[in-house]
């Protein structure tokens, strides 16, 4: 069983109640063009999470009967189990913060500039893994079984997604124990004050008794001290992977190589040349210039549709209680990785998102029906064929006829 198949649509649902409430107020919390890319991200994370679930289980398992005892499953157990989690998941948090390599893994979901429920789902691919690989396995050797581990850091995971927000503001005597919207806006800034406080997800009490607590006063900046300055969901996620490795094949000694990726944050191996500073790290709003770039005219209502289609595709790829196949599986993941980046390019017009659009439709319609006829889900001469073949044939007449590389729409800026 995937937990992230039931929490799914919970998400889904309060950031459509988010997003059209913000609409009807026009407050402009939503950049159209970010949340596509935080839209695009999370739903290639989901694709993820279907190998770091066959990891856990696998890897888990193995640990698990080394275990002093079986913690039986109990509401009880449950809710120590997700205290436990918490405390642990504050460590992990802050290392992601402070550690080159656990940054590169966690850097992603910092990289919008905005603050909204759909920031909330731009989580890094490879954030889960680390969190199983390096720090929740210490949960399994105290007793808890893989599956409860598994779907109490989904349950954690949801629990901290509503603090994404920016409607909500200050919650009195709840902030005194709990994460609050209010603290996790700070964790989100960049402001120099904000930068590595509030590492917590569902009790703020660890960061104040660790010294990691800052409250929110200042109106917060979003997003990183290098933005990535694309929507391209790839480049997102692997920006900073790319900056260590670049730094380990330059580096001329082969200690640093290899100790850079465990190496503190601004560490720079000896002999690469090092940025200058004027030792402030960080900015304000009024120093920011968020990045926005021009898209093909008419993408907007195109790429809202293509997202509907999206959700309806990942939540058949992703739901174990299919009878998929493993091999199905990744080449619906497939398409779902080839769909976002071809959205990255239509949001920034580059040339190569139409071919790539127009491929990944039909790739995604054939393997659609394909899997389902295999699986006997569907038939062939069902409905499912026919819808699915008029929506990608609208599709493709769609952009075909309104994707043209001189004709934009929007503003591009690079500040």
């Amino acid at each position: 069983m995937n937990v992230y198949t039931f929490i799914t649509p919970i998400v889904l649902l309060l950031l459509v109640a988010e997003i059209l409430y913000c609409l009807k107020a026009k407050n402009g919390l939503y950049a159209f063009q970010d949340t596509i890319t935080n839209l695009g991200t999370g739903i290639g994370n989901q694709c993820v999470n279907l190998a770091v679930a066959f990891f856990v289980f696998k890897w888990y398992g193995f640990l698990y009967q080394f275990a002093p005892w079986q913690i039986e499953v109990t509401w009880y157990n449950l809710f120590l189990l997700l205290l436990l989690q918490d405390f642990v998941f504050y460590w992990f948090h802050r290392a992601g913060h402070t550690i080159n390599i656990f940054w590169a893994a966690h850097m992603p979901h910092h990289s919008s500039e905005e603050m909204n429920l759909s920031v909330g789902l731009r989580a890094s691919f490879t954030q889960r893994l680390f969190q199983f690989l390096f720090f929740d396995w210490i949960l399994v050797l105290i007793g808890f079984a893989p599956e409860m581990v598994y779907a109490v850091a989904a349950v954690h995971l949801l629990l901290a997604y509503w603090h994404h927000t920016q409607l909500i503001q200050r919650l009195g005597w709840f902030e005194k124990y709990f994460v609050t919207p209010s603290h996790h806006r700070v964790h989100h800034g960049v402001n120099p004050q904000y930068i590595d406080k509030n590492f917590s997800e569902f009790l703020i009490v660890w960061d104040k008794w660790f010294g990691t607590f800052e409250e929110e006063v200042e109106e917060v900046c979003y997003g990183i001290t290098h933005p990535p300055r694309t929507w391209d969901p790839i480049y997102v996620n692997f920006q900073y992977w790319k900056q260590l490795w670049d730094d380990a094949v330059a580096a001329p000694f082969w200690w640093d190589k290899i100790r850079l990726w465990f190496m503190p944050l601004g560490w720079r191996p000896r002999g690469i040349a090092v940025e200058k500073s004027d030792g402030v790290i960080g900015y304000t709003k009024a120093e920011q210039v968020k990045y926005t770039s021009k898209q093909f005219k008419n993408a907007k209502p195109y790429l809202i549709v293509q997202v509907a289609m999206g959700m309806v595709f990942m939540v058949v790829a992703i739901n174990m209680a299919l009878p998929l196949t493993g091999i199905d599986r990744l080449v619906m993941s497939v398409g779902l990785f080839l769909m976002i980046i071809a959205w990255g390019g239509i949001l920034q017009a580059r040339r190569w998102a139409v071919g790539l659009e127009i491929f990944r439709l039909l790739f995604m319609a054939g393997v659609l029906v394909f899997v389902l006829n295999k699986t006997g889900i569907a038939h062939w001469s069902d409905w499912t064929t026919i819808v699915s073949a008029l929506l990608v044939g609208v599709s493709i007449l769609y952009v075909s006829f309104n994707f043209k590389a001189n004709v934009l729409e929007g503003q591009a800026s690079f500040g």
